[in-house]
């Protein structure tokens, strides 16, 4: 179903017809810890109990956001990367990957992926381009490797490189359906040059804080999606046989921050990092 695009937009695609308040979703319960508008009660009501858990949880979504502007930003300055899918956005928020980029380079090209409608409808009417580049959003499951990258084909020259971006998303996929076969199903169909750009929650031996908050999102979420949190090494592998930039795989505010940029998530059970395909 194609539905208009929007002025300097790319519009969007497989956009699913209803969608269920009544269950939490990642996006809406990510927004919720951001201090956003746009999430419901039942959101509200997972984010609270692991809030109880772990209160430091809104300083690490704030900590990916800051990553993200600071991956787009090394992509487009320092790469000359002019193409970007990124796969699980979220609910549009100050700084979005088409805003970073084409803040630099504004013929860049940005392709969003989700599968929540909510997010669709704010996609729709927030992420709009630079007449130079272009901006669209593809609604879909990202286990759907084949659809999301012929949608992706109408907005991108996936013979050219292209920043193939899971923030926060992985983790929502279950080892049993193979999350690195599936990274690389992706990179297989990018061109040399491209780039994957990764950021998840991982798991610490013994730690059972993570694992009951793993719990109680699995539960809010009604078993329709589930949170699989892994161990550093597991999240590295998704980088096998690329050329890793430095400084490697590490906490997300450790990534290359800039002077005077907040630091305080350092301790938080995440990693994040960025690679080349050669």
């Amino acid at each position: 179903m194609q539905h208009p695009d929007l002025p300097g937009d790319g519009g969007s695609r497989g956009i699913p017809p209803t969608f269920d308040i009544s269950v939490a979703h990642p996006a809406r319960i990510y927004d919720f810890w951001l201090g956003g508008k746009d999430n419901f009660a039942a959101d509200r009501a997972v984010g609270e109990k692991i809030v109880e858990l772990r209160p430091e949880i809104a300083r690490g979504v704030k900590a990916n956001r800051r990553f993200l502007g600071r991956a787009v930003r090394h992509l487009a300055a320092e790469a000359g990367i002019r193409q970007f899918l990124d796969v699980g956005t979220g609910l549009p928020s100050a700084n979005n990957t088409h805003e970073v980029a084409q803040a630099t380079a504004r013929d860049a090209r940005i392709v969003y992926v989700d599968n929540d409608p909510i997010v669709l409808a704010h996609a729709r009417a927030l992420l709009t381009s630079t007449p130079e580049g272009k901006t669209s959003y593809v609604c879909g499951d990202l286990r759907d490797v084949k659809g999301i990258l012929a949608n992706a084909a109408e907005t991108l020259d996936l013979a050219r490189p292209v920043a193939l971006m899971f923030l926060m998303t992985l983790q929502y996929i279950p080892d049993e359906q193979d999350p690195h076969a599936l990274v690389r199903a992706y990179l297989d169909a990018l061109a040399p040059g491209s780039y994957l750009v990764i950021s998840d929650t991982i798991i610490e031996d013994e730690n059972q804080v993570l694992v009951e908050s793993a719990r109680r999102m699995n539960e809010g979420m009604g078993g329709r999606t589930t949170q699989t949190r892994r161990t550093p090494e597991a999240i590295a592998r998704f980088f096998d046989g690329l050329d890793i930039i430095d400084p490697g795989l590490v906490t997300m505010d450790a990534w290359r921050p800039v002077p005077d940029a907040p630091q305080d998530a350092l301790d938080i059970p995440a990693r994040a990092g960025l690679a080349r395909k050669p």
